[in-house]
């Protein structure tokens, strides 16, 4: 008799009636006997194949703000989770111009994204970056980021998925300009934190070189950093820090050499902030001698000078010993081609609709700074409006029964409550009441028809308003889409969602809405800018301890907290290092 034939049979057995799933298996250990219920939850189907209860299988590309939050956040482990992305960690990205000046270590700001995930749900990761997507076949086509083939090529494989997410964010926006590429650093990545912090120190080492003319070392000493954004004004203020309060100590000679240029082709920087904090930031860069160039544009760039043009069109060339380009985000080419695919090639970002899914595609989701939420229009969908507010097919309609569909159309259309906010209205009353009014009526209609509806809703569309590319922005659609995943089944069998304008019943969820919690500019010296809801707005050392204790509080784990604030610590005490690593 072969051995295992006992078992074989057993097997056959189970295939062949499940009901025998239930079964007791006796054992012995160490002379010992145990014995273990168990109740198989494996189905079979008709031929006796063994065919289980299936997860779902979600790709998440992408590691940043919106890819951590939806796998930190997801709860349902009826789901397999493929994590794919270039880095196997997630970047505390706010702190990366602390990073590019010692005063936070890189280690401290990230976290392994493996440590990331609830530990019922099942997730893997591969280091690898994905070139294609495929909805038609449902697979993405990666390329790993570890050695190569005997071939001297990187491997490439794909994945196949049942949900895809996409989470890839952004590259930084060159404008096509010429030489930027090849001789600008960027601010998107740790290393390039890194590589920006190894080049300022090679520029101090480089400038103390005997034989040296004065006008090569001001040159090799000329910062410019170009955006005037947060990222550029705060990188700009972390140098002057690490210059005036570590460098010119240990190179006492450079003191006087060192210049910090910020060029910004709008009329001001922090454009996004409040009007005085934008005034603080210019009158405090101007005292610490940071040249702030308003209205200045880069048309191009070399290996040792950088031009740009005013608004008057004058053309100004500029020596430089490095440049931080800090100009916004552009679209990653697996996204362009993707959009290509699905008729959005004109487009700069993905657009998706209210919950995140990208149109013209069924499973497939897209958040982060690689996507735009495309807001239905009022005046698109009015005739739907009125007929679903219009149960009595009257063809008008009064204000009760419009009053009766505005908690749901409140809901599907934001911009309508914006819109009244915005006009000091206390309902949709007062709306219907100056539409007559703009009409020549002295008093409100009880009743209204369609042309009347059309003219009252004429103006709340200026209200839609597209998202800023930010890591708040991400971080909250990665935990709405990850609550949406969990109640999946839930809200198929009762939708929670508004009712459908263009069909009928209601949508699974409600869709997402982005909640501003405020926004810090540090300035330097201790002092940072900070505007948070309700138009409060506050400048100096006290908004610096805020920013202290918030960004410790935002870190994802215990780990990187700790971290962060013995750097800050560690800083404060011993100074920023200025080792070159």
């Amino acid at each position: 008799m072969k051995p295992f034939t006992f078992f074989e049979r057993f097997s056959k057995a189970l295939r062949d009636h499940p009901s025998l799933s239930r079964i007791l298996v006796v054992s012995t250990i160490s002379g010992g006997g145990l014995i273990a219920y168990s109740e198989a939850n494996v189905s079979y189907s008709s031929n006796g194949v063994e065919t289980g209860t299936r997860k779902k299988k979600v790709v998440l590309l992408g590691t940043g703000w919106a890819g951590a939050s939806f796998l930190k956040d997801l709860s349902n482990s009826s789901y397999e989770v493929q994590v794919i992305s270039p880095r196997n960690y997630f970047a505390f990205t706010p702190l990366l111009p602390s990073v590019t000046c010692g005063t936070v270590e890189a280690r401290s700001v990230v976290e392994p994204i493996r440590n990331m995930g609830r530990k019922n749900v099942e997730m893997s990761f591969l280091e690898a970056e994905c070139f294609k997507i495929d909805p038609g076949k449902k697979k993405v086509y990666c390329r790993s980021k570890q050695g190569v083939d005997s071939k001297g090529k990187k491997q490439e494989f794909d994945v196949d998925y049942d949900y895809l997410v996409i989470a890839t964010g952004a590259q930084s926006n060159t404008f096509n300009i010429p030489g930027v590429e090849e001789n600008c650093h960027f601010l998107k990545e740790v290393e390039d934190a890194q590589r920006i912090r190894r080049t300022v120190i090679d520029s101090f080492e480089k400038a103390s070189l005997p034989d040296l003319k004065e006008e090569e070392r001001k040159r090799m000493l000329h910062f410019v950093v170009v955006g005037g954004g947060p990222t550029g004004v705060e990188f700009a203020a972390e140098l002057h820090d690490f210059v005036t309060e570590d460098l010119v100590k240990l190179y006492p000679k450079a003191k006087n050499l060192v210049q910090i240029t910020l060029l910004e082709a709008a009329d001001h920087i922090l454009t996004m902030f409040d009007k005085r904090i934008t005034e603080f930031a210019e009158e405090k860069f101007g005292r610490d001698g940071v040249d702030v160039k308003l209205g200045s544009m880069v048309v191009k760039v070399n290996d040792k000078e950088i031009s740009a043009k005013t608004k008057g069109g004058e053309v100004s060339t500029i020596p430089y010993g490095m440049i931080v380009w800090s100009t916004g985000v552009g679209t990653r080419p697996v996204i362009k081609d993707f959009m290509k695919q699905i008729g959005q090639g004109n487009r700069r970002a993905l657009a998706t609709n209210e919950w995140l899914r990208v149109e013209g595609c069924d499973n497939i989701y897209a958040l982060g700074d690689c996507a735009t939420i495309n807001q239905r229009k009022v005046m698109e969908d009015i005739a739907n409006i009125f007929k679903k507010a219009d149960k009595d097919k009257s063809g008008t309609l009064t204000v009760k029964q419009f009053q009766e569909v505005m908690d749901d159309i409140f809901v599907r259309y934001p911009q309508i409550e914006l819109y009244l906010k915005s006009k000091g209205m206390r309902g949709i009353a007062d709306l219907l009441k100056q539409a007559n009014t703009e009409n020549g009526s002295s008093k409100a209609k009880e009743e209204l028809n369609i042309e009347e509806l059309k003219s009252a809703l004429s103006q709340v569309d200026s209200q839609v308003k597209f998202l800023p590319a930010t890591g708040q922005v991400a971080a909250q659609q990665g935990t709405y889409l990850a609550k949406c995943f969990d109640r999946m089944e839930e809200c198929e069998k009762n939708p929670e969602g508004p009712i459908r304008i263009r069909g009928e019943g209601r949508h699974r969820f409600r869709p997402f809405r982005y909640r501003h919690l405020g926004q810090f500019a540090p300035l330097g010296g201790e002092q940072t800018a900070a505007q948070l809801p309700g138009d409060w707005v506050s400048i100096g050392h006290s908004s610096q301890w805020l920013w202290y204790s918030v960004y410790a509080s935002k870190q994802v784990s215990w780990r990187t907290r700790v971290l962060v604030v013995s750097d800050w610590m560690r800083r404060f005490i011993f100074g920023r290092d200025s080792s070159r690593i």
